[in-house]
This record gives C-alpha cells, sequence and structure tokens, in this order.
C-alpha cells in the first residue's frame, strides 16, 4: 500500500504542466512577433521622408506613437501572463512536493489530528468521477486509516448509490447509515458508517417536507374554522424533514472532486455551517492532499453567531 501511494504522490499533472508549457511557448511566440513589428517600425521611422509636409509628418508620428503604446501594453501583459503562469506551475510543484513528503511522514505535525471536529463528513464527486469505483473506494481506505469513521457519499446522478453493494464488498468494515440505530456522530465506531445520497434524494425530501408542513396547517385550519397566515420558519422545516427521514447529519467538513467548484446539488438544509473545500479533480486525488486538508480544518477556530 505504502508503495502504491508513493507511486500516486509522485503522478505529474500532465495535463496541467503541458497547459502552461503551450502558454509559454505562444507567449514566446508572440513576443518574437512583437519584436518583428518592432524591427519593421524602425524602419518605417528610417524611411520617413521629412521633407514632407508637416500635416503628413504629424500623422506619422501620432501612428507610431499609437503602434507603440499598443505593442508596450500588449509585452505588459504577455509578461504578466508569464508571471502567473510561473507562479501557478511552482505552486502546483510545491504541493505536490508537500504531499509527496506529508505521505512519507517526514513532516510529523500532520500526525497529530483533532479528529474530534471531523464527527461527519461528506463527499461530493462529479458524475462522470464518480463512475471509478475503484478511487472511491482507495478515498474510502484512506479515510478509515486517517480515522475518519463516519461519510456521507454524494453525486447528483446517483452513480454512488447505485454501486453500494459494490462498495461494502471491498470495505469489509463499512456498514450502511440505516443499519446504525443510533445518532452516528455521538460515538466513534470501529467501523466505517456510511451515507449515499444523490440529487433526487434533496428533493424528495423537499416535495415530503412541504406536503407535511402543508397538511398539518390543513387540519390546523379544519379545527380553528378562521385560518391564519401561517408563516413557515426554520424549526418547522427541520421537524417535517426529520419525521420523513431526511434530516440526517449536518457533515463538519465537504470535500468536492470534479472540476467544478459546486456542492453540485447537496442538501442544503444539511450543509448551513459546514466547511466546504474543493480538491480537484479525483483522478489527481493524493492522500497527503487529503491529510493535509483535514489537518488545516482542525486547527480552524469556527464562531458561531447568536
Amino acid at each position: 500500500m505504502g508503495k502504491y501511494i508513493a507511486l500516486s504522490h509522485l503522478r505529474v499533472r500532465t495535463s496541467q504542466r503541458l497547459s502552461v508549457l503551450l502558454i509559454f511557448f505562444s507567449l514566446i511566440s508572440s513576443f518574437a512577433s512583437h519584436i518583428e513589428r518592432f524591427c519593421i517600425l524602425g524602419s518605417l521611422l528610417g524611411s520617413m521622408d521629412f521633407r514632407d509636409g508637416a500635416h503628413t509628418l504629424s500623422h506619422k508620428l501620432s501612428r507610431c506613437i499609437v503602434t507603440i503604446g499598443n505593442l508596450g501594453l500588449q509585452l505588459l501583459w504577455y509578461i504578466l501572463q508569464i508571471t502567473v503562469s510561473a507562479w501557478y506551475s511552482i505552486s502546483v510543484v510545491g504541493n505536490l512536493f508537500k504531499s509527496y513528503f506529508i505521505s512519507c511522514g517526514v513532516l510529523k505535525k500532520y500526525k497529530s489530528l483533532h479528529l474530534g471536529k471531523v464527527r461527519y463528513l461528506a463527499i461530493v464527486i462529479e458524475s462522470e468521477e464518480a463512475c471509478q469505483i475503484s478511487k472511491v473506494v482507495k478515498l474510502l481506505q484512506w479515510l478509515d486509516t486517517i480515522g475518519v469513521k463516519n461519510v456521507c457519499l454524494y453525486d447528483m446522478n446517483g452513480v454512488l448509490k447505485k454501486s453500494k453493494e459494490t462498495i461494502f464488498q471491498k470495505l469489509k468494515n463499512a456498514k450502511s447509515i440505516e443499519e446504525v440505530g443510533e445518532v452516528v456522530t455521538q460515538h466513534a465506531p470501529d467501523h466505517m458508517t456510511l451515507e449515499f445520497l444523490s440529487y433526487v434524494d434533496g428533493k424528495e425530501a423537499v416535495a415530503k417536507a412541504a406536503n407535511l408542513i402543508f397538511v398539518e396547517n390543513l387540519k390546523r385550519h379544519n379545527m380553528a374554522g378562521d385560518p391564519d397566515v401561517q408563516i413557515l420558519l426554520e424549526p418547522q422545516l427541520n421537524e417535517a424533514l426529520q419525521i420523513v427521514g431526511s434530516k440526517g447529519p449536518e457533515p463538519d467538513l465537504l470535500l468536492v472532486y470534479g472540476p467544478v467548484r459546486s456542492h453540485l446539488g447537496f442538501p442544503a438544509w444539511r450543509i448551513r455551517y459546514t466547511e466546504i473545500i474543493h480538491m480537484g479533480s479525483l483522478n489527481f486525488m493524493r492522500y497527503g492532499s487529503l491529510l493535509k486538508t483535514i489537518y488545516d480544518y482542525t486547527k480552524v477556530r469556527q464562531n458561531y453567531g447568536t
């Protein structure tokens, strides 16, 4: 396992590096073309006939000044692009090496985790990447190794929910949240507790809760006779969601794997105080990055308003 993790951490983001190289070469090409334009401009100035009229001379000079100004601005823009591209490349390489050192145990501080702050973790995966069940299982094994035992898996199209039997077969110490008869966030189990959600679950939950609230208000109206204007409050919605069985634990931390920086429709009533972090593509997941993200979250002090 250690060998596999080490190899996975040494894997370079090839597509990102290629894109940076392409940008760099295109900038060099553009810079060369601008140098050529400067040479043409110089020859134009050298061949200018100063015996022409004052009007013609001033017109040519103004055109030359405008051209020089535009070239200068474009040159500054290309220099800025090169600087940003270089900074991004250095940042990617730095994070790659840091992740590798964390995985190898060189950075000792990442071994001391206060997992009491991560009682429930949610993972949102883009549906196309969620089809890679082997990577999802590897991610869950890493979380189990770190000590995170209560996990919610979500994707919009329900790919993970359809594959949960396969996931349970590969994770011998995992149980479904339906099998656990107690609140999972109030104890530290010796096994992983998994919850599977999709976009449909959120829509059905809202529809059931709204229907329940409507029926309750209708009963009060029939009993009281004269209806009052009913205002829907948050406690009523939470109670209705709890009754219909859709008021699960609120994740402390939500990790998003995929190209989009979005929770992709994860039930909004469950992430009111949740920290959301984008982890990039599932294809480039790294144990060191996962451990660093959880460590950084446990060191953050959260203040809740009243």
